[in-house]
């Protein structure tokens, strides 16, 4: 896949990824309400898209804005779908591979995450020297109460599976000098945030209130939310195997002593052992067998997970990259 010189000579001051399925129309709004925000401040913008195999085209019409603030636009077509956390990884992977810049922003595209707190994630991150990843940790969220009720089940099961925290999405500011580092976390593959947090990545977090979509409806349902949380949680596999290994672990001895209670009952005392105790012992000895079997499977999946190697997305992120297409330049347009 080649590259156009010309990229490999400028250098903006940030680059904004946005990964986009389908969602042209609150797309079009979104980079007029960025161009905005950047023209009055000295912050020269690129736009790198990464369309994650819509099946609607891209609108042709970019090439004809009128940005401002934004120097160019390029969408990163990519040869199948896969979701919006591999196609952050393989923006991210392409920026730092191809392009130069200061700062790296990733937002969604459908205009939740707020531009006007842009501005605010860029200046954090210079204020602190360009070495951490700023996230935009959400204080106030526009869904519904049933979503917001699920969202609390899901941090809490996190807490208790991982042992950390989690509240935010993928809302952020990368000084590209974090850059290299982050591409070689093949956990990002399955989810950003928590791909950098497991690899201990230095970073920090401002608050943020959730805007409201700007067109249309939000395409994820509650399956695609539940397989989001589990990938996030699969980031921390094998904590997640050694914390269920010593809840079976806790569970295996308290039967234990349950059976050997029964037992020394009934050699040790006369006292009258219920005619359901049979019972009670045949159900105590299936939970401990099934327990050690699950003992066992989390034992092999966390050998597993640490004699394996992870997906390296800095080298293999192109096979999954179709081509490059720029539709909006202002270089073209100044001519």
């Amino acid at each position: 896949m080649t590259l156009l010189d010309s990229d490999l000579h400028r250098s903006p001051s940030a680059i904004v990824l946005i990964p986009v399925f389908n969602d042209w129309e609150a797309l079009e709004r979104l980079l007029w309400s960025l161009d905005e925000t950047f023209l009055d401040r000295d912050i020269r913008v690129d736009i790198l898209i990464v369309d994650d195999a819509s099946i609607a085209p891209a609108p042709t019409e970019l090439k004809f804005f009128s940005f401002k603030a934004i120097e160019r636009v390029n969408i990163l077509e990519l040869k199948r779908n896969l979701g919006h956390q591999r196609a952050i990884a393989i923006g991210l992977a392409y920026i730092a591979a191809n392009l130069n810049c200061k700062v790296v922003v990733v937002m969604d595209g459908d205009g939740e995450d707020n531009p006007q707190d842009v501005p605010r994630l860029i200046n954090c991150c210079q204020a602190e020297s360009n070495a951490k990843v700023i996230f935009a940790k959400r204080t106030k969220r526009s869904e519904t109460y049933l979503f917001k009720a699920f969202y609390l089940v899901y941090k809490l099961v996190y807490k208790l599976l991982t042992g950390h925290h989690i509240q935010v999405g993928n809302f952020s500011v990368i000084p590209y000098q974090l850059l290299s580092r982050i591409v070689v976390i093949s956990e990002i593959w399955n989810h950003y945030a928590a791909g950098i947090m497991r690899a201990r990545i230095p970073y920090t977090e401002i608050a943020t209130k959730r805007s409201n979509r700007l067109f249309g409806r939000s395409k994820m349902n509650f399956v695609s939310l539940v397989t989001h949380g589990i990938s996030s949680i699969s980031v921390y596999a094998d904590i997640v195997g050694t914390r269920l290994i010593i809840s079976v672990s806790v569970v295996v001895l308290l039967i234990l002593i349950s059976l050997g209670g029964i037992v020394s009952i009934k050699l040790f005392t006369s006292l009258a052992i219920p005619g359901w105790t049979s019972i009670a012992v045949g159900i105590l000895c299936s939970i401990l067998m099934q327990a050690v079997m699950l003992s066992i499977v989390f034992a092999l999946m966390i050998l597993n997970t640490r004699n394996s190697y992870g997906f390296m997305l800095g080298q293999d992120y192109y096979y999954f990259v179709s081509k490059l297409k720029e539709v909006f330049s202002r270089e073209v347009l100044s001519k």
